[in-house]
């Protein structure tokens, strides 16, 4: 029968350390209060409060239960270990190693968690991508992404609501944006901020010459309550007919809404509503909040010269390479995380790269 001391010692030094990060304590106290606070008859009145404390309840919930649950699995093999080791019972060597990998995995989750120190990291997400350089290859490019990240989406099982889909002129898109909901959204989907380029042969290219193309991506936390005033006579507002992926028309009438701030040229869309009126609130708040997040990503910025650190790559700058000819590669030139399965990458296999991202960012955040 296989010794697998070693093993346990470490994934136990393991839930000891997340015990540390994930200030289990604290956790514990928190949940205590939260479930006063759910249980008060009254809290229904204030129906936005009350969804922030149902929010928060499942949060902190879920994050106990997990803890929990890896303790529990670890206390189970050990009791077997011994068992096992006590009788040198060799057929629950395989149960022991299966509990030990279910264990580890789920330690691996809980450290990415760790990760995420930002402000609004476990916000909804809108995400904005923008055909750039390539003509009609960027345009096709940009779809390519959108597909990436609804693939991604569903991979975790995240919500995708589609917003505004501008088709290309000849293939793929002009422009497209759209909202992800789940837990961690927003933390893992700012690895993606940037400019994106591809290198490939282009299908467009009767001579088959090799073309680069250039796409930009830009995400926004999904904010409650955003204390930003935006005067009217800043917006423009144009309204056309809703319309799915592909441009497959939802209905008839020109219900959707397109909001133009002119200050920052940020744009806002929804068309996910029959009625003109609510998808022009929508987009308002949707606006709003992209404003407000702009304004914050500047002070940071700002005080990130002030202070003489690097300023963390954000709006406008290259970020990852996808290389589809001569030979095959997509890599991040932040982290220098690097794939050779592009095919896997472009399905929405992307986590490694957000990893990477999340610890770059906190050595960045460190310096």
């Amino acid at each position: 029968m296989r010794d697998f001391s070693t093993d346990i010692a470490d994934v136990l030094r393991r839930i000891g350390e997340a015990e540390k990060y994930l200030k289990v304590a604290e956790l514990r106290e928190r949940l205590a209060a939260l479930e006063a606070e759910v249980a008060r008859p009254e809290l229904w009145n204030d129906q936005a409060h009350a969804k922030r404390v149902n929010s928060d309840y499942a949060s902190v919930k879920g994050d106990l239960d997990e803890f929990d649950g890896i303790v529990r699995t670890l206390d189970d093999v050990r009791v077997l270990h011994d068992m096992a080791r006590e009788v040198d019972d060799a057929s629950q060597e395989n149960d022991i190693e299966a509990g030990l990998a279910a264990a580890r995995a789920a330690l691996d989750e809980v450290e990415l968690r760790s990760l995420f120190t930002g402000e609004h990291d476990e916000a909804d997400a809108i995400v904005q991508i923008n055909a750039k350089d390539g003509g009609v290859d960027a345009q096709d490019w940009s779809a390519m992404l959108l597909r990436m990240f609804t693939r991604w989406a569903e991979r975790r099982n995240f919500a995708v609501e589609m917003g505004d889909v501008s088709d290309g002129t000849e293939a793929g898109i002009l422009s497209a944006d759209f909202t992800v909901r789940g837990r961690f959204a927003y933390g893992l989907l700012t690895s993606e901020r940037g400019t994106h380029r591809l290198v490939r042969i282009s299908p467009f290219d009767n001579q088959g010459r090799r073309q680069t193309s250039f796409a930009t991506v830009q995400v926004w936390p999904v904010l409650d309550d955003v204390q930003v005033e935006i005067n009217d006579a800043d917006i423009d507002m144009e309204v056309y007919r809703a319309s799915g992926a592909g441009g497959q028309h939802v209905n008839k009438t020109s219900s959707a809404v397109r909001l133009i701030h002119r200050p920052t040229g940020l744009v806002s869309a929804s068309q996910q509503e029959r009625s003109q009126l609510q998808n022009r609130e929508n987009a308002l708040k949707k606006l709003k909040t992209m404003v407000a997040a702009r304004a914050e990503e500047e002070r940071e910025a700002e005080l990130a010269r002030i202070a003489g650190k690097q300023a963390l790559a954000g709006w406008g700058t290259q970020i990852r390479s996808y290389v589809l000819q001569p030979y095959q590669m997509v890599k991040d030139l932040r982290t220098e995380v690097q794939s050779g399965n592009v095919t896997a990458v472009l399905d929405g296999d992307l986590d490694e790269f957000m990893e990477g991202y999340l610890r770059w960012r906190r050595t960045q955040a460190g310096d």
